[in-house]
């Protein structure tokens, strides 16, 4: 045997085993999945239910039905995440920045309120916003989702700032930049770049957390789903629901992927302006061939 073999290829009686395990394997996968089906055909859930998303009764049509989840509900769930996302991403940026500052006070209060802020459920403030304040249940979801996710990608910002050499501060203040031009200028570029598939999973997170909204009166994609069952029936929940599951699904895996490609465009652009530098510090360094 090779001396980097780990372990010797399975003979014909092994392979053998492993042909019937699979099979038997496979058998039990079916069984379980024509089951379920046949279970799930027991209870009706294969009738024309499904119309209501295609056909639906009662005098309205697919087009009032999918307006109704895309346009109202969904419209409103974006509109709190985008909201909220920017007043969260600007809150974080100055709880990091307290959160690292030179001064004790400042630095224990601003942690024991990022900590405050992410022990407290976002719906309790939401909640608090809409008793307390007397807010609307749109302001309400928005100042939730703000506090809550701020802490959270404050605490995201202060570990990449963590991250990155202390060097780099060092020579800001040397060349006269003071803490927070060093800070604005050189640090947080890096840190944005470098945490950014962590901004991005927070941010999905955010908008997934919108339909809390649901609870406080907030009229948006979960609660707009509830309306359309209300007024059509108990039996037009599950295909409500799933279509209304797909929907998450599609829009936070889209959020996924632009994520993904504004990552990789990043980073292609930090290799280009890296051996920018390189050329310029040494003329006879030449480009590498595509």
């Amino acid at each position: 045997m090779s001396g980097n073999v780990l372990y010797d290829a399975p003979g014909p009686r092994t392979r053998r085993l492993e042909r019937i395990g699979s099979v038997i394997f496979g058998v039990v996968i079916l069984a379980l999945g024509a089951w379920l089906v046949s279970s799930l055909a027991g209870r009706g859930v294969f009738d024309d239910r499904w119309a209501v998303l295609t056909d639906p009764p009662k005098g309205q049509s697919a087009e009032d039905v999918w307006t109704s989840l895309l346009v109202t509900g969904l419209g409103a769930t974006l509109r709190a995440a985008v909201v909220a996302a920017p007043l969260a991403l600007v809150l974080a940026f100055v709880l990091a920045v307290l959160r690292t500052s030179k001064v004790t006070v400042v630095r224990v209060t601003t942690t024991a309120v990022i900590e405050l802020l992410r022990g407290i459920p976002v719906l309790l403030m939401m909640f608090f916003a809409l008793l307390g304040f007397g807010l609307s249940a749109f302001q309400a979801v928005v100042f939730g989702l703000a506090l809550y996710n701020a802490a959270i990608v404050a605490e995201i910002l202060r570990a990449g700032l963590a991250a990155l050499p202390k060097g780099q501060a060092e020579a800001g203040i040397a060349i006269g930049l003071t803490r927070w031009q060093t800070l604005r200028l050189v640090q947080l570029p890096q840190v944005v770049r470098l945490m950014l598939p962590s901004l991005i999973s927070q941010f999905v997170v955010l908008l997934k957390d919108s339909s809390l909204g649901f609870i406080v009166g907030y009229n948006e994609l979960l609660n707009v789903m509830k309306t359309n069952y209300s007024f059509f029936g108990s039996d037009s929940r599950l295909p409500l629901f799933l279509a209304v599951v797909l929907v998450y699904l599609v829009v936070n895996i889209t959020l996924s992927r632009v994520a993904v490609l504004v990552e990789r465009r990043l980073s292609t652009r930090g290799q280009k302006t890296v051996h920018a530098d390189e050329l310029a510090a040494d003329p006879k360094a030449t480009a590498p061939r595509p």
